[in-house]
């Protein structure tokens, strides 16, 4: 049996790695939304912390890991990057980092691109607290109703 310690544990871990997983993790656990939130956020902030003090080194370091013999630079998937990025810049990535990229993908994506930590963090921040307030809240309100919890 889980105790307390370990479940707040693992909610945080799963927000580090995909910030969804967190509020579903807190809901399924019977958390209140408000502490559910509160650990979420701080676990997509420390990967953003982490991600972004290692800079280059983590993105040259997971590029080189996964990337196939071959690359292709102009791929679908790096246009539509690319194309995110211009229209919305980091505010658009940092929105988009909860719930489309993980939050390690959104901070080695704006680190790439060039954006100061400071920047990153205080925006990535704002991120963090509106869809985990929002996403915390919905699930504690409808995971019931669902039946997703």
């Amino acid at each position: 049996m889980f105790t307390l310690a370990s479940k707040y544990f693992t909610i945080f871990l799963l927000s580090m790695v995909k910030f969804i997983g967190g509020p579903i993790m807190g809901a399924t656990f019977g958390f209140h939304w408000t502490i559910t939130a509160f650990i979420t956020v701080a676990g997509m902030m420390t990967s953003v912390v982490l991600f972004s003090a290692m800079g280059r080194k983590a993105r040259a370091w997971i590029t080189g890991r996964f990337r196939r013999k071959r690359r292709r630079l102009f791929t679908p998937k790096n246009r539509r990057t690319v194309n995110i990025w211009r229209k919305y810049g980091l505010t658009g990535v940092a929105f988009l980092t909860p719930v489309i990229f993980t939050p390690i993908g959104g901070t080695i994506l704006a680190v790439s691109f060039g954006e100061s930590k400071g920047k990153i963090f205080l925006y990535m921040l704002c991120s963090a607290v509106f869809w985990g307030i929002i996403l915390s809240a919905a699930l504690h309100r409808f995971g019931e109703a669902l039946n997703l919890i």
